[in-house]
Protein backbone atom coordinates (compact mmCIF):
# COMPACT_ATOMS: atom_id res chain seq x y z
CA UNK A 1 0.00 0.00 0.00
CA UNK A 2 1.69 3.36 -1.28
CA UNK A 3 1.85 6.55 1.10
CA UNK A 4 -0.87 9.10 0.52
CA UNK A 5 0.24 12.41 -1.21
CA UNK A 6 -1.05 15.29 0.45
CA UNK A 7 -0.85 18.22 -1.87
CA UNK A 8 0.53 21.60 -0.57
CA UNK A 9 2.48 19.73 2.31
CA UNK A 10 4.83 17.79 0.70
CA UNK A 11 7.85 20.70 1.22
CA UNK A 12 7.10 20.80 5.36
CA UNK A 13 6.72 17.43 5.44
CA UNK A 14 9.06 14.90 3.85
CA UNK A 15 7.85 11.03 4.10
CA UNK A 16 9.40 7.86 3.38
CA UNK A 17 8.22 4.18 4.14
CA UNK A 18 10.78 1.52 3.72
CA UNK A 19 10.92 -2.01 5.39
CA UNK A 20 8.04 -1.04 7.47
CA UNK A 21 9.34 1.64 8.48
CA UNK A 22 7.34 5.35 8.01
CA UNK A 23 10.03 8.48 8.60
CA UNK A 24 7.75 11.66 9.00
CA UNK A 25 10.35 14.38 8.80
CA UNK A 26 9.24 18.21 9.63
CA UNK A 27 10.94 19.74 7.26
CA UNK A 28 11.18 23.06 7.53
CA UNK A 29 14.89 23.93 9.16
CA UNK A 30 14.91 27.89 8.38
CA UNK A 31 12.02 28.60 11.03
CA UNK A 32 13.41 25.09 13.42
CA UNK A 33 10.55 23.16 11.76
CA UNK A 34 7.40 25.16 13.61
CA UNK A 35 4.37 24.19 12.85
CA UNK A 36 2.66 25.85 10.03
CA UNK A 37 -0.74 24.92 8.78
CA UNK A 38 0.64 22.68 5.47
CA UNK A 39 2.62 20.85 8.17
CA UNK A 40 0.30 19.95 10.57
CA UNK A 41 -1.91 18.92 7.45
CA UNK A 42 0.88 16.76 6.36
CA UNK A 43 1.11 15.28 9.62
CA UNK A 44 -2.41 14.54 10.65
CA UNK A 45 -3.07 13.05 6.86
CA UNK A 46 -0.18 10.95 6.93
CA UNK A 47 -0.87 9.85 10.53
CA UNK A 48 -4.65 8.73 9.52
CA UNK A 49 -3.37 6.87 6.23
CA UNK A 50 -0.45 5.16 8.38
CA UNK A 51 -3.15 3.46 11.12
CA UNK A 52 -4.56 1.55 8.69
CA UNK A 53 -1.92 1.12 6.18
CA UNK A 54 -0.97 -2.87 6.97
CA UNK A 55 2.71 -1.71 5.16
CA UNK A 56 3.41 0.50 8.45
CA UNK A 57 4.71 -1.18 11.19
CA UNK A 58 6.52 1.65 12.89
CA UNK A 59 6.75 5.55 12.46
CA UNK A 60 9.75 7.73 13.12
CA UNK A 61 8.92 11.29 13.95
CA UNK A 62 12.19 13.86 13.44
CA UNK A 63 12.76 16.99 12.25
CA UNK A 64 15.13 18.35 9.26
CA UNK A 65 18.32 20.10 9.87
CA UNK A 66 19.97 21.00 13.93
CA UNK A 67 16.24 20.58 15.37
CA UNK A 68 13.20 18.68 16.25
CA UNK A 69 10.50 21.10 16.47
CA UNK A 70 10.16 24.75 17.99
CA UNK A 71 7.06 24.76 18.28
CA UNK A 72 3.72 27.03 16.90
CA UNK A 73 4.82 29.40 14.60
CA UNK A 74 4.91 32.66 16.01
CA UNK A 75 5.50 34.66 12.62
CA UNK A 76 2.20 33.54 11.56
CA UNK A 77 0.48 33.79 14.31
CA UNK A 78 1.10 37.58 14.36
CA UNK A 79 0.45 37.63 10.30
CA UNK A 80 -2.92 35.96 11.66
CA UNK A 81 -3.37 38.52 14.40
CA UNK A 82 -2.88 41.39 12.18
CA UNK A 83 -5.01 40.03 9.54
CA UNK A 84 -8.59 41.87 8.64
CA UNK A 85 -10.98 38.68 9.48
CA UNK A 86 -9.41 36.85 12.32
CA UNK A 87 -10.75 34.03 13.30
CA UNK A 88 -13.36 33.98 16.71
CA UNK A 89 -12.88 32.58 19.41
CA UNK A 90 -15.14 29.36 18.90
CA UNK A 91 -13.47 29.23 15.26
CA UNK A 92 -9.83 29.28 16.68
CA UNK A 93 -10.56 26.48 19.43
CA UNK A 94 -12.65 24.42 17.28
CA UNK A 95 -9.62 24.37 14.61
CA UNK A 96 -7.23 23.72 17.39
CA UNK A 97 -8.93 21.22 18.89
CA UNK A 98 -9.00 19.13 15.60
CA UNK A 99 -5.70 19.79 14.63
CA UNK A 100 -4.58 18.65 18.07
CA UNK A 101 -6.21 15.33 17.86
CA UNK A 102 -5.09 14.53 14.03
CA UNK A 103 -1.44 14.79 15.40
CA UNK A 104 -0.23 14.42 18.93
CA UNK A 105 -3.37 12.57 20.18
CA UNK A 106 -3.07 10.14 16.37
CA UNK A 107 0.33 9.56 17.46
CA UNK A 108 -0.69 8.87 21.16
CA UNK A 109 -3.15 6.65 19.98
CA UNK A 110 -2.40 4.78 16.84
CA UNK A 111 -2.04 1.35 17.42
CA UNK A 112 1.68 0.86 16.50
CA UNK A 113 4.90 1.80 17.80
CA UNK A 114 6.07 5.64 17.46
CA UNK A 115 9.72 6.62 17.75
CA UNK A 116 10.54 10.81 18.19
CA UNK A 117 14.12 11.30 17.11
CA UNK A 118 15.47 14.23 18.33
CA UNK A 119 18.48 16.29 16.58
CA UNK A 120 18.03 19.49 18.20
CA UNK A 121 15.70 21.41 20.35
CA UNK A 122 11.87 20.58 21.12
CA UNK A 123 10.09 22.78 22.30
CA UNK A 124 6.21 23.88 22.95
CA UNK A 125 4.07 21.86 20.77
CA UNK A 126 6.80 19.91 19.12
CA UNK A 127 7.90 18.79 22.58
CA UNK A 128 4.53 18.20 23.06
CA UNK A 129 4.51 15.88 19.84
CA UNK A 130 7.73 14.56 21.02
CA UNK A 131 6.28 13.15 24.39
CA UNK A 132 2.95 11.65 22.61
CA UNK A 133 5.35 8.96 21.10
CA UNK A 134 5.58 6.10 22.39
CA UNK A 135 9.58 6.43 22.75
CA UNK A 136 12.04 8.81 22.39
CA UNK A 137 16.16 9.13 20.96
CA UNK A 138 17.78 12.17 21.75
CA UNK A 139 21.45 13.54 20.04
CA UNK A 140 23.58 14.44 23.45
CA UNK A 141 23.35 17.89 22.26
CA UNK A 142 19.29 18.62 22.07
CA UNK A 143 17.58 20.50 24.74
CA UNK A 144 14.04 20.06 25.72
CA UNK A 145 11.46 22.71 27.20
CA UNK A 146 7.88 23.81 27.61
CA UNK A 147 8.70 27.36 26.55
CA UNK A 148 5.22 28.87 26.84
CA UNK A 149 5.10 30.57 29.90
CA UNK A 150 7.64 33.08 27.65
CA UNK A 151 5.22 34.02 25.17
CA UNK A 152 2.06 33.94 27.24
CA UNK A 153 0.59 30.57 26.31
CA UNK A 154 -0.69 27.87 29.37
CA UNK A 155 0.32 24.85 26.94
CA UNK A 156 -1.21 22.86 23.78
CA UNK A 157 -1.10 19.44 22.10
CA UNK A 158 -1.26 17.22 25.08
CA UNK A 159 1.55 18.46 26.93
CA UNK A 160 0.66 18.92 29.92
CA UNK A 161 -1.32 15.61 29.82
CA UNK A 162 1.80 13.78 28.40
CA UNK A 163 4.52 15.54 30.84
CA UNK A 164 2.43 14.58 33.64
CA UNK A 165 2.17 10.92 33.01
CA UNK A 166 6.20 10.86 32.42
CA UNK A 167 7.80 12.87 35.58
CA UNK A 168 4.59 13.39 37.85
CA UNK A 169 2.44 15.96 38.86
CA UNK A 170 5.12 18.08 40.70
CA UNK A 171 8.12 18.20 38.43
CA UNK A 172 5.69 19.09 35.58
CA UNK A 173 4.30 21.93 37.15
CA UNK A 174 7.86 23.37 37.72
CA UNK A 175 8.84 22.53 33.93
CA UNK A 176 5.84 24.38 32.76
CA UNK A 177 5.63 27.56 35.04
CA UNK A 178 9.26 28.02 35.01
CA UNK A 179 10.42 26.63 30.84
CA UNK A 180 14.02 25.95 32.18
CA UNK A 181 15.77 24.40 29.16
CA UNK A 182 16.36 20.39 30.07
CA UNK A 183 19.73 18.68 28.16
CA UNK A 184 19.55 15.27 26.93
CA UNK A 185 21.10 14.34 30.24
CA UNK A 186 18.33 16.02 32.54
CA UNK A 187 15.58 14.69 30.01
CA UNK A 188 17.30 10.85 30.37
CA UNK A 189 17.59 11.10 34.17
CA UNK A 190 13.80 12.51 34.52
CA UNK A 191 12.51 9.69 31.78
CA UNK A 192 11.37 12.18 29.44
CA UNK A 193 13.81 10.23 26.75
CA UNK A 194 14.79 6.87 26.34
CA UNK A 195 18.15 7.20 25.35
CA UNK A 196 21.24 9.44 24.47
CA UNK A 197 23.76 9.28 21.87
CA UNK A 198 25.92 11.49 20.14
CA UNK A 199 24.56 12.96 17.12
CA UNK A 200 26.97 11.32 14.58
CA UNK A 201 25.28 8.12 16.40
CA UNK A 202 22.00 9.31 16.20
CA UNK A 203 20.42 7.77 12.42
CA UNK A 204 22.22 4.20 13.55
CA UNK A 205 20.61 4.00 16.51
CA UNK A 206 16.80 5.09 15.65
CA UNK A 207 17.69 2.57 12.83
CA UNK A 208 18.53 0.12 15.34
CA UNK A 209 15.36 0.47 17.31
CA UNK A 210 13.13 0.92 14.71
CA UNK A 211 13.92 -2.54 12.82
CA UNK A 212 13.24 -4.04 15.52
CA UNK A 213 9.74 -2.62 16.24
CA UNK A 214 9.25 -3.00 12.66
CA UNK A 215 10.07 -6.52 13.07
CA UNK A 216 7.86 -7.24 16.09
CA UNK A 217 3.94 -8.46 16.26
CA UNK A 218 2.49 -6.26 14.66
CA UNK A 219 -0.71 -7.26 16.40
CA UNK A 220 0.91 -7.66 20.39
CA UNK A 221 2.09 -4.18 19.76
CA UNK A 222 -1.31 -2.96 18.86
CA UNK A 223 -2.87 -5.12 22.01
CA UNK A 224 -0.24 -3.69 24.46
CA UNK A 225 -0.30 -0.06 23.06
CA UNK A 226 -3.76 0.30 24.34
CA UNK A 227 -2.95 -1.73 27.40
CA UNK A 228 -0.57 0.85 28.38
CA UNK A 229 -2.73 3.70 27.17
CA UNK A 230 -5.65 2.28 29.35
CA UNK A 231 -3.56 1.79 32.48
CA UNK A 232 -2.53 5.44 32.43
CA UNK A 233 -6.08 6.87 31.58
CA UNK A 234 -8.33 4.69 33.36
CA UNK A 235 -6.16 3.71 36.35
CA UNK A 236 -8.15 1.11 37.59
CA UNK A 237 -6.45 -2.12 38.31
CA UNK A 238 -9.36 -4.89 37.49
CA UNK A 239 -10.28 -2.78 34.25
CA UNK A 240 -6.67 -3.03 33.23
CA UNK A 241 -6.31 -6.85 33.84
CA UNK A 242 -9.69 -7.48 31.93
CA UNK A 243 -8.38 -5.83 29.03
CA UNK A 244 -5.24 -7.58 29.08
CA UNK A 245 -7.16 -10.88 29.81
CA UNK A 246 -9.36 -10.50 26.37
CA UNK A 247 -6.24 -8.88 24.30
CA UNK A 248 -3.95 -12.34 25.70
CA UNK A 249 -6.25 -14.78 24.67
CA UNK A 250 -7.18 -12.74 20.93
CA UNK A 251 -2.98 -12.76 20.47
CA UNK A 252 -2.94 -16.77 21.56
CA UNK A 253 -5.09 -17.45 18.16
CA UNK A 254 -2.61 -15.36 15.73
CA UNK A 255 -0.51 -17.04 13.13
CA UNK A 256 2.63 -15.14 14.74
CA UNK A 257 1.81 -16.51 18.45
CA UNK A 258 1.83 -20.09 16.95
CA UNK A 259 4.53 -19.87 15.22
CA UNK A 260 6.94 -17.76 17.56
CA UNK A 261 5.86 -20.61 20.20
CA UNK A 262 7.04 -22.89 17.45
CA UNK A 263 10.51 -20.62 16.82
CA UNK A 264 11.15 -20.64 20.51
CA UNK A 265 10.65 -24.44 20.96
CA UNK A 266 13.03 -24.77 17.92
CA UNK A 267 16.01 -22.13 19.66
CA UNK A 268 15.68 -19.63 16.54
CA UNK A 269 14.06 -15.56 16.22
CA UNK A 270 10.60 -16.13 15.33
CA UNK A 271 9.28 -14.27 12.26
CA UNK A 272 6.22 -11.75 12.24
CA UNK A 273 3.51 -10.99 9.13
CA UNK A 274 0.73 -9.82 11.23
CA UNK A 275 -1.87 -12.57 11.03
Amino acid sequence: MSLKTVPNAQEHLLTSLSDGILTLTMNRPEARNALSAELLHGLSTQLADAAQNTDVRCIILTGAGKGFCSGGDVKAMAAMNSSARPMTIDEAIHRQRIDQRATAGQLYKIPKPTIAVLPGAAAGAGLALALACDLRIMASNAIMTTAFARVGFAGDFGGTFFMSQLVGTAKARELYYLSDRLSAKDALSLGLTNWVVEPEELSTKTHEIAARLSSGPPIAYRYMKENLNRAISSGDVDDCMDLECTHHVHCAKTEDHKNAVKAFMEKRDPSFSGL
